[in-house]
């Protein structure tokens, strides 16, 4: 039963690295772009999928009520650090994957900086910050 499901996250992983390439979202280009509001066919494209998964959302929230959860005080920093890095590098984390799975070098660099990142805000959580993180096991 567990190789089934793993070979379903498998599968789901590749289609999503497909689509994600066909759209251009591996692209660097095509994001620089996106960001410096010089091409909008990304943006809609995103746009789109948050309209239709919010739609999905919506369904399943009455299905399966909401929890109650705390908000994070390093939730509008750590969102503004993760879209200069999205904007710098071209690649968030699961294109980043894309982007390796291309065989483009610099995705390493990338997948380094996201590594680098995650272990200086757990220092920096551990020693300065201390927040509760809620369900996140920090």
């Amino acid at each position: 039963m567990k190789a089934r499901l793993y070979l379903g996250y498998i599968l789901s992983g590749l289609g999503m690295g497909y689509i994600l390439t066909m759209m251009g979202f591996a692209d660097y280009d095509e994001v620089f772009n996106m960001f410096a509001f010089r091409d909008f066919r990304l943006t809609f494209s995103f746009l789109g999928s948050v309209a239709i998964l919010a739609l999905f959302s919506f369904a399943m929230i009455k299905v399966y009520p909401l929890q109650k959860k705390i908000f994070h005080p390093g939730l509008v920093t750590g969102s503004i650090v993760f879209g200069t890095g999205w904007a710098m590098t071209g690649a968030c984390p699961s294109i980043v994957l894309v982007q390796l799975g291309q065989g483009k070098v610099a995705a390493l660099f990338t997948i380094i900086g996201i590594i680098l990142g995650v272990k200086l805000y757990w220092w920096l959580h551990a020693r300065y910050f201390r927040w509760s993180t809620g369900s996140c096991g920090i």
